[in-house]
């Protein structure tokens, strides 16, 4: 542990301990402040008296004004009993507001025990903030930070990491709330001091993260001023650690998820020479899709299904059996998985419906629990099968794809998968894989990007997603992808009617949805707001190269669409260039007298193609401009299709002589621009008709992504 979080870790255990042997949930304030003070977050002066005379001499000590509070095990809310009074002034007004606080507390509860009265050094000035840390059913112990005192209530405006927290996340939150200008200094404010802002909240994780029985933490209001950070109001709530989820090691899972992905023998339990059957379609897409491997039929009732040998049971197969996929109903399942375990397969596809998500939970443990007892990893259950287009392998008794690419897709519902096939062949986006998870009764998206991390046939990973299993899990997965590869998320139930209303405490503060969107942004993860998006950023991703820093630069032939493609642009994240003079004299030398240079440049709709050539041709050779975004206007002097073979070929030529940039382009036009948005989607621009929107969305979405592999200049 470094200097900062040189800790007197005996004397914190101690307290835990204590208050936790008591059967307390609450940590009583002076607690609070000496884990505090161990951890080197600054609270007020304060003395905990059990006289009214001792309560003056403490205040006398630290320093008028104070404010007393009931010190009690029994009274978590000490404003609602009225064991809260501020801004006392003088002794006098100490000893009477002593009488009246434990008076208020004995009335409020005549049964609690109490230790006395806390006084403490009245602090103001500056910001107020809360900085807390809650355990997460999903993520574990996560670290909250937003504006403190009343506000939290009224305005939400909180940002949320997993804890422990590093110096650049603490920062980052900083600027991740809606009123980070206001710690900034706006409008001639005094600005918060960011380092110990930031100081404060790396320990808060580091606290949580040190001792797991800590459920939850609340510092508000702290007082962040040019000083310093003060942390007015100390609450700390302990209970039982939450168990670790069971994690196999990264080697085991490629090894397995190696074997299920790549299978040298696939059995089909419940194959079937009956058409309409879930186990014909998979025989059918198995032995049509080209898979090379040994396909092995079990049916105790066929000796020969589609002209191979049927046997009645895995255990009656007479080779090795990699994978078994599952077409029989849910109360068959348990006995066939057992042979399937004893018979040594790595993966167990399970098709059947029937399990937890009909209230079946118990038949899902059972599985579960034989799977793990023979080594073996299920997908499913309730799921619509698998696809690996490397391997020919299309096991599962949906529609039949076999169009490979380098976007693997991953879905929990069938009906995303079978939106995620449709989209995929009408843009011949082309796959490595489309996985359906369902229940994730085991195999989660962590498995599945473990694989795909190495996998040298997927460059992009895209995940729709109704919950984590294993959320932590799935971070540290994330991280290790992004570095080399997209990984796009749908996150679905954004606004779900249950998430936790939001309160004062921090633990309210964790509404579902907001944890998801931060913490999937810490990790790196690219997230989509809807499918369409989601399948959008899956197809370009990997056709845009990735820019090399934040200047974009906007080229239009039309000024409406100019202004749109702004507006796009900032709402997206995007930087536009402030051309400089040598630039902005170069660009208007290709551009007519009533054009705009400056940024966006505007050619006007009646220039001929040079035009477009020139202006384009100059955005791309200038090593200043990062990412073109072009707007084009059909006219007849440069017509749709003109004007995509055009691009095209400057685009390649450009690139030849190394300037590789991301260029995206908006068509606005008759039916034409259809065409030519297709052809220049086939020479590697990415291209939409009649929107100015999704262009820029995904050249943001591409920037989200080399922002968070450090790409970027």
């Amino acid at each position: 542990m470094d200097a900062v979080m040189d800790v007197e870790m005996d004397g914190v255990r101690e307290i835990l301990e204590k208050a936790r042997a008591a059967g307390r949930s609450a940590l009583t304030a002076p607690e609070g402040r000496r884990i505090c003070q161990a951890y080197g977050i600054a609270t007020p002066g304060e003395g905990l008296a059990t006289s009214a005379g001792e309560a003056a001499r403490i205040a006398a000590e630290i320093g008028l004004p104070v404010v007393l509070k009931i010190v009690s095990p029994d009274i978590l809310h000490k404003t609602d009993a009225g064991g809260v009074l501020v801004g006392l002034r003088t002794e006098g007004e100490v000893r009477d507001g002593y009488e009246r606080v434990v008076a208020n507390a004995r009335a409020h509860d005549a049964a609690a025990r109490i230790d006395g009265v806390q006084v403490q050094q009245l602090v103001g000035g500056g910001h107020e903030v809360i900085v807390g840390a809650v355990t997460d059913p999903t993520f574990g112990k996560i670290v909250a930070f937003g504006l403190g005192g009343v506000l939290v209530e009224v305005l939400k405006d909180v940002t949320f990491r997993l804890a422990p927290v590093s110096g650049d996340d603490a920062l980052a939150m900083l600027d991740d709330i809606r009123a980070a200008d206001v710690l900034r200094g706006a409008r001639g404010a005094e600005p918060a001091n960011r380092e110990a802002l930031a100081g404060l909240i790396e320990r808060v994780g580091r606290l949580v993260a040190d001792h797991p029985e800590i459920t939850e933490v609340d510092l508000n209001p702290v007082f962040a001023s040019a000083a310093g950070a003060v942390a007015a109001d100390v609450r700390i709530i302990v209970g039982e650690p939450a168990p670790e989820p069971e994690r196999p090691s990264r080697e085991e899972i490629l090894r397995q998820m190696t074997r299920i992905f790549r299978p040298r023998s696939v059995a089909v339990i419940g194959a079937s020479a009956e058409t309409g059957k879930i186990g014909n379609s998979v025989m059918r897409n198995l032995i049509n899709g080209g898979f090379q491997g040994q396909i092995f039929p079990i049916n105790p009732k066929a000796s020969e299904i589609m002209g191979l040998p049927a046997y009645r049971s895995v255990a009656d197969v007479p080779y090795d059996v990699d994978v078994a996929v599952f077409a029989i109903p849910a109360k068959f399942v348990a006995p066939a998985l057992e042979e399937v375990g004893r018979k040594g397969a790595a993966g167990a596809i399970m098709i059947p419906s029937g399990f937890a998500e009909t209230g079946n939970a118990e038949g899902q443990r059972e599985i579960v629990e034989i799977a793990r007892r023979h080594g073996v990893r299920v997908l499913g259950p309730n799921i619509y099968g698998y696809y690996y287009t490397p391997a020919n392998l299309c096991a599962t008794f949906c529609t039949p794809y076999d169009v490979k690419g380098g976007v693997a897709l991953t879905s929990q519902s069938g009906g995303i998968g079978m939106a995620i096939l449709g989209f995929s062949r009408t843009t011949r986006m082309g796959v490595s894989a489309i996985v359906g998870v369902g229940n994730k009764a085991d195999v989660d998206e962590d498995d599945l990007l473990t694989f795909f991390e190495q996998d040298d046939h997927t460059r992009a990973v895209a995940m729709h997603l109704e919950d984590l299993k294993d959320g932590r899990g799935f971070v540290e997965a994330a991280r290790r992808v992004v570095r080399e590869k997209p990984v796009i998320v749908l996150k679905a139930g954004r606004t779900a009617m249950g998430a936790r209303a939001a309160g004062s405490h921090t633990g309210a503060l964790a509404g579902d949805d907001k944890v998801y969107d931060d913490i999937l942004k810490q990790a790196g993860v690219v997230r989509a707001p809807g499918l369409n998006d989601m399948l959008e950023y899956a197809r370009t991703l990997p056709l845009l190269p990735a820019p090399k820093g934040e200047n974009v630069v906007i080229i239009t032939g039309a000024g409406g669409s100019g202004v749109l493609l702004s507006d796009a642009c900032v709402d997206a994240g995007l930087t536009l260039m402030d051309i400089p003079p040598d630039l902005d004299e170069a660009f208007r030398a290709h551009i007519p007298p009533f054009g705009a240079a400056g940024n966006p440049i505007d050619i006007t709709g009646g220039e001929p193609p040079t035009t477009y050539e020139n202006t384009v041709r100059l955005g791309l050779a200038d090593e200043r401009i990062h990412a073109l975004v072009l707007g084009y206007w059909h006219t007849i002097v440069t017509p749709p299709m003109v004007f995509a073979e055009l691009i095209a070929r400057v685009v390649a030529e450009e690139r030849d002589k190394g300037n590789v940039k991301p260029v995206v382009a908006s068509l606005a036009g008759d039916t034409e621009v259809e065409e030519a948005c297709e052809y220049l989607f086939e020479h590697g621009v990415v291209a939409y008709p009649y929107t100015t929107e999704k262009p820029v969305a995904v050249l943001g979405a591409k920037y989200r992504w080399a922002r968070a592999a450090g790409l970027l200049r």
